[in-house]
């Protein structure tokens, strides 16, 4: 399906790239870690490119023109662009999945900010819950409630993120935490940017996404044993691995800002012997009630997606529109410079 030299690449892409997902993709059997790596690689690499590149515009439009061509059968010559297009064919991959985290990455250079942890949720299900959907696609899971979980899954790791990140976003000008939480504390935006501090008030807002991270966690927990048998442990691995970063941040006293949360490697094979153990108990443990929660508000359309199981002809009209912005900011700022 994938070329070996695509997927070396790949693979030394996350051994690099993702520690956390590199180690939690060890538990994962062979025909699911080897596309899987190769998703996270496709993922990591568009995530880089808006991240880490200073034209962040000219970044995600690159990125849709790729995945034009991925859907068109015509990928990039590029050993991830040909990877991720054998497995949108193999996989019959929902378009609408990609253009999620393409909507997210535009959203980011777009400088988009949230008023409220909805807003910051609708963000964490484009770049963080699409990958899970498509997860779910790769393991041949189409089920809606176990897709539901893997997306609650993914908020989880998303607001992990956030939390971890505060005052490295903060260096960057980025702010992520919601600006209603920012308003009711009395912190100014540009003056926190300027003078980045871990006040009592941010620790608190550290906290209350480590909490609601961990209320997901605990729900997306139902879905893994919906899950194939031989794909259970890496999921759970992946469950707390990430889990155990709110753990450190916890322990730090939520202060994100004078340092980074890190996990070590003797944590990590301790929660992937974990992951096995509950792997194990999962296939004589009866299904838990929560598996049938209503998906999130904000990650429905990614699980209405998935469970269709047919790849989407076009874009969506919000995505389309975002993209025109961008489009029209680019042209603006190339007559700015050639005038």
């Amino acid at each position: 399906m994938i070329r070996p030299d695509d997927m070396e690449h790949c693979r030394e892409a996350i051994r690099h790239g993702s520690l956390s997902f590199h180690a939690a993709s060890k538990l994962l059997p062979a025909h699911v870690r080897d596309p899987a790596l190769a998703l996270y690689a496709f993922c990591r690499l568009a995530d880089d490119e808006v991240d880490l590149k200073k034209d962040k515009i000219g970044s995600v439009l690159r990125l849709r023109d790729r995945l034009d061509r991925v859907y068109a059968g015509q990928p990039k010559d590029a050993p991830t662009d040909r990877a991720f297009a054998a497995i949108v064919d193999e996989f019959e991959m929902p378009r609408a999945l990609p253009d999620a985290l393409l909507e997210g990455l535009a959203w980011d250079a777009d400088e988009r900010r949230y008023k409220t942890l909805s807003g910051v949720k609708d963000y964490s299900a484009r770049v963080a819950s699409a990958v899970g959907a498509m997860m779910c696609v790769l393991m041949r899971v189409r089920d809606a409630d176990a897709l539901a979980r893997a997306c609650d899954l993914g908020v989880a790791m998303q607001l992990t993120n956030i939390a971890r990140d505060v005052g490295e976003d903060a260096q960057e000008r980025r702010i992520y935490l919601p600006l209603d939480w920012l308003d009711a504390a009395g912190i100014d935006v540009e003056q926190f940017f300027a003078n980045p501090t871990p006040s009592k008030a941010v620790r608190a807002m550290v906290k209350r996404l480590v909490m609601e991270a961990n209320r997901l966690y605990i729900r997306s927990e139902a879905g893994v044993g919906a899950l194939p048998a031989a794909c259970r442990p890496g999921i759970y691995g992946a469950r707390y691995i990430y889990a155990g970063i709110g753990g450190q941040l916890t322990s730090m006293g939520y202060d994100s800002i004078s340092a980074r949360a890190r996990t070590n490697k003797w944590q990590k094979i301790g929660w992937l012997g974990q992951s096995m153990f509950l792997s194990a108990a999962s296939v004589v443990m009866p299904k838990s009630a929560v598996l049938y929660a209503k998906p999130l508000d904000e990650v429905r359309f990614l699980v209405e997606a998935a469970a269709k199981g047919a790849p989407q002809p076009s874009r969506s009209d919000a995505l389309i529109s975002v993209l025109a912005t961008l489009e029209a900011h680019s042209q603006a700022r190339r007559s700015e410079l050639t005038g």
